[in-house]
């Protein structure tokens, strides 16, 4: 095994870890902390299967932005500690859901031919992705971000509450 093999093994095996840590942990900021680690260690797996721009955006979006909103979303709510379980009625049902998203997913893996390829890989420049993103897709992509910008604004007066 080669090295860029073994960093893809290592960076999978610690974003796993750390989403693992993400809905197990107790204490909501350690879970937001090990959220970064995880984005982070998807961004070391795009950059080692040399998809440069996607570990950038990996990154800079969701490691960066993503991960400062929640931690000012927790800041903003002001959740309280509160030492109740978390167990509900609704636990077997996300148990079953998980379940069921998991063997659809092994056999996705099991079913497509990713484990026994030998394609390369080609590289596609950033000024072509830029050049594609600000035209083509230029409108879909401001869409997007709108929706982003209401969902925001909407959490901040939401968390706001009334102040009268």
């Amino acid at each position: 095994m080669d090295a860029p093999s073994i960093i893809f093994y290592v960076f999978g095996a610690l974003a796993v870890v750390g989403a693992l840590g993400v809905v197990s942990a107790r204490n909501v900021v350690h879970s937001a902390l090990l959220l970064v680690l995880a984005l982070v260690m998807v961004a070391g797996v795009f950059f080692v299967l040399q998809a440069d721009f996607l570990g950038l955006v990996q990154v800079l979006i969701y490691a960066g932005a993503v991960a400062v909103v929640v931690l000012f979303g927790l800041m903003l709510t002001r959740v309280g500690r509160d030492t109740d379980t978390l167990d509900n009625p609704q636990k077997p049902f996300a148990i079953l859901a998980a379940a069921v998203f998991l063997g659809t997913l092994v056999y996705t893996i099991v079913k497509t031919g990713w484990l026994h390829s030998s394609g390369t890989i080609t590289r596609v420049d950033a000024y072509a992705l830029g050049q594609s993103l600000f035209t083509t897709w230029a409108i879909p992509f401001e869409v997007a971000s709108l929706v982003l910008l209401v969902a925001l604004i909407g959490a901040v007066i939401i968390a706001a509450g009334d102040r009268s």
